[in-house]
């Protein structure tokens, strides 16, 4: 009888410890932050924005898209940093930004734009 019951109290232990691991990631687009600000630096009365995206979850984010409505630049964005297809921007050329990492880029346009996260696969969690 104590065996038994020493049996469902591991597998007990087991699945929460399964569940608790599983829910703990609980990455979503929220954990995607962008912050945009002036740098300070004009071109043809232009300002220059610099932008960081950060993904403040403990899992990689891949496949990574912003929507940029409308994105122009007088400065060309490195496309390996940031592409756009309409008014989808894929960051990275889709891979990973590991957990709590940033990736940076300018442009210089007036007024900014405003970019939001739009989709991305979650990876593996630290």
């Amino acid at each position: 009888m104590a065996t038994s019951t020493t049996i469902r109290c591991l597998i007990s232990i087991i699945f929460l410890t399964l569940v608790i691991k599983g829910s703990s990631s609980g990455c979503t687009l929220n954990n995607i932050t962008i912050g945009t600000t002036r740098s300070g630096r004009e071109i043809n009365d232009m300002a220059e924005w610099n932008v960081v995206v950060t993904n403040n979850c403990n899992c990689i984010q891949s496949q990574l898209t912003l929507t940029c409505t409308g994105f122009k630049t007088l400065e060309p964005v490195d496309p390996s940093i940031l592409s756009v297809t309409n008014d989808v921007c894929l960051l990275i050329n889709g891979k990973p930004l590991p957990a709590f990492a940033s990736v940076k880029f300018s442009y210089v346009w007036y007024p900014p734009f405003i970019m939001w996260p739009k989709s991305s696969t979650i990876g593996s969690c630290n």
